[in-house]
């Protein structure tokens, strides 16, 4: 087939649409026209309402029977923020470079995996995409509204690649097996307002909230296993509202954050918290929110592919990690084997955030190889 989508050009059109979470500004227009336009049926709702949403959501799927390969990503984007030497939304081609937010997180993967996708019209089995635009922000009412949305349909992909940008020194040293869990916590302990002159007339609650934080800061979560590094608790904000120099504060309150692997699970953290606040700052108020739990795709067939479509086009043998943030494959690995593959990540959420041209064309090719090799087996 001749190719008519040219992953450059698809990512500046990506690009010029201003798609700050939850705003999607178009991107999904250009997304579901290029889609079409190869032979899938594609399918969005909106999903939600603020302040989470509302967030517009796309399915798209080509073929049918046989095995069911899905490629999932973003077309929300951070905001940029000043200082740019350009417009941000505004593509730009500096040298080998194309800038622009999203250039590699994640406009350049989409625009990839769809070309890539029309090399292979012809390939067997069934091919689909879960986009969203939701993943930089609360991811509410994104990847996992549409893995509701598939369900009420009986739709279940039998693999899915998810295009982060992985990548770290080149392009194809490394692809996420897994990623860790992330809980958010906020700790406010009540005291009685007094002057500081005057303690035995206020009861402050900043010594109880420094014992709870100390005890937190020493508790060791785990050592770690084969594929993830230890758990880790971060405390990330401590605050009691008091401006005076004189008045003992009427609360304190902290903030932290656990970033934790599979040797865990959100709600046992969030217990064990509870209980050291039983100890050290009774009466104290705990919210959590538990942004998702671990998970590991084990090393495999999927996993084998995507290696192997990397070597046959660049020569690098990746690396299997688990390192980093999370990301939306830790709602997609509830339904099906998933592990992350993208470009290099050096770049992204950062000023002039920029893609190689040439890994584009590169990522296209491995991605072609992969739903080959996929749909193939």
């Amino acid at each position: 087939m001749h190719a008519t989508i040219d992953p450059l050009d698809l990512t500046r059109r990506l690009i010029a649409c201003p798609s700050v979470t939850p705003a999607d500004a178009g991107a999904l227009d250009v997304i579901e026209n290029a889609l079409g336009a190869i032979g899938f049926t594609v399918h969005r709702f909106v999903a939600g309402e603020a302040p989470d949403g509302p967030v517009e959501n796309l399915f798209a799927t080509r073929g049918s029977g046989g095995r069911h390969f899905a490629f999932a990503g973003h077309s929300d984007v951070v905001p940029p923020g000043p200082g740019w030497t350009s417009n941000p939304f505004e593509p730009a081609v500096r040298g080998d470079l194309l800038h622009g937010r999203g250039a590699v997180d994640m406009k350049g993967a989409i625009a990839a995996f769809i070309s890539a996708a029309e090399r292979t019209a012809g390939s067997s089995g069934t091919l689909s995409l879960i986009i969203t635009g939701d993943e930089e922000g609360p991811a509410t009412y994104g990847t996992v509204a549409l893995m509701d949305w598939m369900a009420e349909r009986g739709i279940r992909p039998d693999l899915c690649l998810v295009g982060e940008p992985t990548s770290e020194a080149r392009l194809g040293d490394t692809i996420k097996i897994g990623r860790r869990g992330s809980v958010n916590m906020w700790i406010d302990v009540p005291g009685t307002q007094g002057h500081v002159a005057y303690p035995h007339l206020a009861d402050n609650p900043v010594p109880r909230l420094v014992r709870l934080l100390d005890a937190l800061d020493r508790w060791t979560l785990d050592d770690g296993n084969d594929w993830f590094q230890p758990s880790n608790l971060e405390i990330t904000d401590i605050e009691t509202g008091n401006a005076a120099t004189n008045v003992i504060p009427a609360r304190a309150g902290a903030r932290l954050n656990i970033r934790f692997n599979d040797l865990q699970r959100g709600q046992a953290l969030v217990d064990h918290v509870r209980a050291l606040i039983q100890n050290h700052a009774p009466g104290a108020h705990l919210d959590a929110r538990i942004s998702g739990e671990a998970f590991l795709t084990e090393p495999g067939t999927l996993s084998t592919l995507v290696s192997e479509a990397i070597a046959g086009v660049t020569g690098v043998t990746p690396k299997l990690s688990t390192s980093g943030g999370t990301s939306d494959a830790r709602f997609l690995s509830r339904i099906c084997p998933v592990v992350e593959f993208g470009l290099p990540n050096a770049t992204m959420h950062k000023l002039d955030e920029a893609v190689a041209i040439a890994d584009l064309y590169r990522l296209t090719d491995i991605y072609a190889d992969v739903i080959e090799r996929t749909l193939r087996d």
